[in-house]
């Protein structure tokens, strides 16, 4: 296996500030409110998500948690079956041997190879049943559900892109409008294009003031939709 990245600081803009609600997280990343909420505020079991303490409604989750809670959602898009997820991602973690264990590069090279191995290891038929193709074809997928996660030097996720769009191409990157999400196409923020149409812009004036294609606007204020209360 890889040699391990170092930890993550403290102050690191990964860490320390949060950006989303679970709620926004779970729009973001196309997963059910419930399901977040199993991982990050689970009963009697360890949290998978990073996330701070909750104060109303202001932000709990930050940039690590919010690329742990993408790469659990790969794990259940690869066919890793939900209730096998927690024991898995457990094994994953020891094996790697860090804090974010999840937001770190060795996921991408080494988590479908641990996961594998904890699988032939056990008699977890459901979770048998996603690995008997093989190891090769396992990493294979999950690398492919992987590839929106870009990582820095320093091996720790430093921009996702999100999987909720079906045409607009919109990251996350805590370096970038303040974590908040991107359109690449034009740079706009998401927020400014959901502003100007709930102020009652049309589309097509929204996507020229911001450089921004009509279908990807669209596809913009269908998210936005779905995520609103």
């Amino acid at each position: 296996m890889t040699t391990s990245n170092p930890d993550l600081a403290s102050d690191d803009r990964r860490v320390a500030r949060a950006l989303f609600t679970l709620r926004e997280s779970a729009a973001y990343l196309d997963v059910p409110v419930s399901t977040l909420h199993q991982w990050a505020r689970p009963t009697g079991a360890e949290s998978l998500v990073t996330i701070f303490p909750r104060a109303g409604r202001a932000a709990t989750v930050p940039f690590v948690g919010f690329a742990e809670a993408f790469v659990l959602s790969a794990l259940r898009r690869a066919g890793v079956p939900m209730q096998r997820i927690r024991p898995a991602v457990a094994r994953l973690s020891a094996e790697i041997g860090l804090d974010h264990a999840l937001a770190s590069w060795r996921v991408y090279t080494d988590g479908a190879e641990v996961i594998f191995d904890y699988a032939k290891g056990s008699d977890d038929e459901a979770l048998l049943t996603v690995v008997r193709t093989g190891q090769q074809h396992f990493a294979e997928v999950i690398k492919e559900y992987l590839r929106p996660i870009t990582y820095g030097d320093d091996g720790w996720a430093e921009r996702v892109r999100l999987p909720a769009y079906s045409s607009a191409t919109v990251v996350i990157d805590p370096d970038q409008a303040f974590g908040q999400p991107i359109v690449v196409h034009g740079g706009a923020r998401v927020e400014d294009l959901v502003d100007r149409f709930q102020a009652g812009d049309s589309l097509e004036d929204i996507a020229e003031d911001f450089g921004v294609p009509v279908t990807e606007v669209e596809d913009v204020i269908r998210v936005a939709l779905r995520r609103a209360p």
